[in-house]
């Protein structure tokens, strides 16, 4: 197989035959009939897997995934890579606000360059100032928090080799975030600008945005438990001083200082920081939790198919 095509399926139904047709099109000028097409439905509401099913039954390039429940479109994108088995691995989103039609440029760039991977990357990030802003300040404190300086505007249309995918399946988080992965998987990655249309309403909300901050965070750094050590240094230290400054005024002024108020305000500061470092250290306990249970972080109900891979 020379090339595989890997999609995900959420509130897919109203634009799934306009994708299938497009990718379909654009795979067979490629590598003509050596390829397939891999949709993988992330309990979908909508009856998207239903007519997915139904072009699976008119093409045998078409491969249904149908997992037993929604578990996030990160980990239903590894799911569909692992059942790709292309030389080649086009990974890209089904809502058409990436054209299929970038896999030729892709391609060319990867013949061309002789990298692993060309992801694309927007030229301007969609949606209004508040979701451009947001999405600016992910990625700065993503790079301060963990180091790792990830590409901007990145999107998941992505052209792999079949080396790169075959190390990216290597990583077992069940906390999956992806454009970490992909960043640390390594190889030659180039990007590629392309113009992303703004075809669906995101579902990315900022309570989603803030999560997916602090999973990220915390699956590719230990800076979080390490500041807390480094603020608690900080805080006994200016304790110390603050204790020397009272005994050099009893000394001296012979009275005692007022300010209960500032002695209240201590006590909840201190009081609030505790219960946020206690919170940091039990997100790091919850997530060892959930990688020592090794529960599968997808399951696969049925795979639709003509054809015997």
């Amino acid at each position: 197989m020379k090339l595989s095509v890997v999609a995900t399926l959420y509130q897919s139904a109203s634009h799934l035959e306009e994708f299938y047709t497009r990718a379909t099109r654009t795979a067979h000028a490629m590598v003509g009939d050596d390829y397939e097409i891999i949709l993988v439905n992330d309990g979908s509401p909508d009856h998207s897997l239903e007519l997915a099913i139904a072009l699976s039954e008119q093409d045998a390039h078409l491969v249904i995934v149908d997992l037993s429940r929604n578990f996030g479109h990160h980990k239903a994108m590894m799911t569909g890579l692992a059942h790709a088995s292309g030389e080649h691995i086009f990974l890209i989103d089904s809502d058409l606000e990436e054209p299929p039609e970038c896999l030729a440029s892709f391609a060319d760039q990867l013949a061309r360059e002789h990298c692993d991977v060309v992801y694309g990357l927007q030229e301007q990030r969609k949606g209004g100032w508040f979701e451009r802003v947001t999405g600016q300040w992910f990625y700065t404190l993503f790079k301060l928090l963990t180091g790792f300086a990830l590409p901007r505007n990145v999107v998941t249309a992505r052209l792999m080799t079949r080396r790169y995918v075959d190390a990216l399946l290597r990583h077992q988080e069940r906390e999956v975030f992806m454009a970490g992965l992909w960043h640390i998987t390594g190889f030659d990655q180039r990007g590629q600008t392309l113009t992303k249309l703004n075809t669906s309403q995101t579902t990315y909300t900022l309570r989603h945005k803030l999560s997916l901050l602090v999973n990220s965070v915390t699956s590719f750094s230990n800076t979080p438990l390490i500041s807390i050590f480094y603020i608690g240094v900080g805080i006994s230290m200016l304790s110390v001083l603050y204790i020397a400054y009272l005994m050099f005024h009893w000394a001296v002024a012979t009275t005692p200082l007022s300010g209960w108020t500032s002695v209240m305000a201590s006590i909840w500061l201190l009081g609030g920081l505790i219960i946020s470092f206690i919170g940091v250290v039990g997100i790091y306990l919850s997530k060892i939790f959930a990688e020592t249970k090794q529960r599968p972080y997808t399951i696969v109900r049925q795979v639709y198919a003509k054809r015997t891979k």
